[in-house]
């Protein structure tokens, strides 16, 4: 696994070997998941979406604590993946960093808790699993508008976006702030630390 720009974030990218069959990989793996994180995912749901190309779902992020750590790879298809640090006093608060998920590569992206989540279907019937470290719960859950202009994600071009009218809806992370549904970013290092000393 590598760290990713945004703390808190890696990519998986398994070796695939291919043959006259098909393909074979190991999409997670314990021992390289606790190497990398410092930590074992605690599987307490997984989560399925098939999506029509041009959906945008996200920005997505749940309360701390627990929060909701995500494990995400494209089964089928492919999409923009997308995290988002919204973590008030993170180095590298307001800051995004995407990868591309698809069924050739195979790679995998892991969010830890607090950071945002986002992703784009580059085609039609982009199926994405997730593997979750708590299960969904409404009261919980936030979002941030994903085209927040100071964010400035960069989205595909020439796709026309799909999005629930709560995303389109969403606040910016400048009012997400104000409003305080933010999380901390010592918060999240500390609720991390406790995970890690289990």
């Amino acid at each position: 696994m590598r760290p990713l720009s945004i703390e808190g974030a890696w990519v998986h990218e398994p070796k695939v070997f291919p043959d006259d069959r098909g393909s074979f990989h190991e999409w997670f793996r314990g021992a390289d998941f606790r190497a990398a994180t410092g930590q074992d995912l605690t599987l307490v749901q997984a989560n399925g979406s098939v999506s029509k190309r041009g959906t945008l779902r996200g920005i997505h992020y749940a309360d701390v604590p627990p929060s909701q750590a995500k494990y995400v790879q494209c089964v089928r298809g492919a999409i923009l993946d997308v995290i988002v640090d919204i973590r008030v006093g993170s180095p590298t608060y307001g800051q995004w960093e995407s990868e591309r998920l698809d069924d050739v590569n195979h790679h995998a992206v892991y969010l830890s808790e607090g950071l945002g989540h986002a992703f784009f279907a580059l085609g039609d019937d982009a199926t994405v699993v997730y593997l979750c470290s708590e299960g969904y719960a409404p009261e919980r859950e936030h979002g941030i508008n994903p085209f927040d202009r100071e964010l400035a994600v960069t989205w595909p071009e020439g796709i026309a976006p799909l999005l629930s009218p709560k995303d389109e809806q969403a606040p910016t992370l400048a009012e997400a702030e104000q409003r305080g549904l933010l999380p901390r970013y010592e918060d999240c290092v500390a609720f991390r630390n406790r995970l890690r000393a289990r």
